[in-house]
């Protein structure tokens, strides 16, 4: 499988990445089986494993600390912070004091005494950044951290970080975490730019767009589908040009002999800003599918025509991303003189 550093970080990983969301919900993968998944990864050539601590209120990390226990050294570990952990809103955001409750509590879970990688799963407008990239740094000197990085940042604060960290000293984040997909291309305009200008990896997720990339006639089934049912609701004008480019894709992939979960995993890899791309496999076939993508590339003509599918640098639909968790979209009376 191939390999890229992650960053500045000096962190080698796998291009293709485990994310472990699925992991610990009610009906879900078993214990027994999460883990088998993440060792079948593992074995296959895969050394970075993804998860959060609001993942299932931190199932998902405990399941990641079985599966790794006996493996450690072959892993590079990351996990995320941020998101609320409950009602009391201290535990949440990027507070030192939540940065460093948070960070115990994910290494209880994860069953560790260090995080290769970790990331704030969200910006926090109401905490200076500068007092975040302190707490980090705190983590990183303190050995329970080896390197952080930001989760779904627009361009200018992935800026206002790297500012931050060179005038106050502090340790710096070398990667981020972006939704990416052949549906999902708005990375491409500022973050990925913004990102090789500071010499900081992507580590994408949502390859196949929550499931619509991934063949079936009906995308359905994951849990982040069932979390955003705003991204399948076929009365929206933007998912029917989904359904029409799923068409033109499948087509596509036909013609390549491939199938289309290999076609979308191998778009993101493709661009030279993605360190690694995250999948999420809820089951051992899904897992064995994509890993068989591992070999996948694309050429100069199947990029050209995914090109003119869904154009560059487009979101088909722009709800598939989370403008709405910045105050200046969301809160209307921040944008109109009283």
């Amino acid at each position: 499988m191939r390999q890229n550093t992650l960053g500045g970080s000096g962190i080698v990983v796998s291009d293709i990445a485990f994310g472990a969301m699925n992991f610990g919900f009610p009906g879900g993968p078993s214990d027994e089986v999460a883990v088998g998944m993440i060792h079948r990864a593992l074995d296959a050539g895969v050394n970075l494993i993804d998860t959060a601590d609001v993942y299932t209120n931190g199932e998902s990390e405990r399941v990641v600390g079985l599966a790794i226990k006996d493996r450690r050294d072959e892993v590079v570990l990351a996990t995320k912070f941020a998101l609320p952990m409950g009602e009391d809103p201290n535990r949440a955001g990027g507070s030192p004091r939540w940065v460093k409750r948070a960070v115990e509590d994910s290494l209880r879970r994860l069953g560790t005494d260090y995080i290769d990688l970790y990331q704030m799963h969200r910006p926090d407008y109401r905490t200076d950044i500068d007092e975040t990239l302190a707490a980090l740094s705190d983590l990183v000197h303190e050995g329970k951290v080896r390197a952080i990085g930001s989760s779904t940042f627009p361009a200018e604060l992935i800026v206002s970080a790297q500012w931050a960290s060179e005038q106050g000293s502090h340790r710096r984040f070398v990667s981020e975490q972006p939704r990416y997909s052949i549906f999902n291309r708005r990375p491409e305009t500022h973050v990925f730019p913004t990102l090789q200008q500071f010499g900081m990896g992507a580590l994408t997720y949502a390859p196949l767009a929550s499931g619509w990339l991934s063949g079936r006639d009906k995308p359905s089934g994951s849990q982040r589908a069932q979390m955003e049912t705003h991204v399948f609701d076929l009365d929206s004008t933007a998912n029917q040009a989904k359904v029409t480019a799923v068409t033109q894709l499948r087509e596509l992939a036909d013609g390549l002999g491939i199938p289309m979960t290999h076609l979308a995993l191998a778009f993101v890899r493709a661009h030279p800003a993605v360190s690694a791309a995250l999948i999420g496999p809820r089951t051992p076939e899904q897992l064995h599918d994509l890993l068989a993508a591992a070999d996948i590339t694309l050429d100069d003509a199947a990029l050209d025509r995914i090109d003119e599918i869904v154009a560059p640098g487009e979101d088909i639909n722009p709800a598939d991303n989370y403008d709405a968790a910045i105050p200046a979209i969301a809160d209307k009376r921040l944008r109109r003189r009283p």
